[in-house]
């Protein structure tokens, strides 16, 4: 495979393409979708430096397998391009991380209260994780009012923000003993 360079200058006048070729703003829904996707499978890389648990980081690197995956199908027109097999989110991959997330659930105690971000740098990479995760899906979700999107991947991504949230709470009770509890008395 030919290397090629980095810069190809199409994208100067403000507008990028979609899987097939077709040109699009780059403020487009569809890549504001996938952007975010992007930028969430970056903090989740970021987030894998801080955690230590190999079962933890084989997940995680599941997940960015996965995002990638959803990426692909997000940048692509399925009104202008055929969507390959590989841009799907399967069943298999929705069972997969609620298990993921029973696992985890039955490792941490029962809540007691709101939950809030922090504790130790790798349950706040987390909740920042979570946060961009909920974003993400808040812009697919806005795609879907005028595009063709699975289910699935909308399943997908709100399981991932549930799998976050309590990988954020066994991070800071693994750190700390215990979670930083919202105090409504607090003046």
């Amino acid at each position: 495979m030919k290397k090629s360079k980095l810069y190809t200058r199409t994208g100067d006048k403000g507008k990028t393409s979609l899987v097939g070729g077709e040109r699009v703003p780059k403020y487009d829904q569809r890549i504001e979708s996938y952007g975010t996707v992007d930028e969430l499978n970056s903090f989740i890389g970021l987030l894998m430096t801080e955690l230590s648990d190999t079962e933890d980081l084989d997940f995680l690197c599941f997940v960015q397998h996965k995002l990638f995956t959803i990426g692909s199908y997000l940048a692509t027109n399925q009104n202008n391009t055929k969507l390959k097999v590989e841009s799907r989110i399967t069943s298999d991959s929705i069972t997969r991380i609620e298990e993921e997330i029973d696992k985890l659930d039955s490792s941490v105690p029962k809540m007691t209260g709101f939950v809030l971000p922090g504790g130790s740098r790798g349950a706040a990479l987390a909740h920042v994780c979570r946060t961009v995760c909920r974003r993400a899906e808040r812009e697919i979700y806005r795609l879907q009012e005028t595009e063709i999107v699975e289910d699935r991947l909308l399943m997908f991504m709100n399981r991932l923000s549930d799998y976050l949230f309590v990988l954020a709470r066994k991070e800071c009770i693994n750190v700390n003993g215990h979670e930083i509890i919202w105090d409504y008395t607090c003046n």
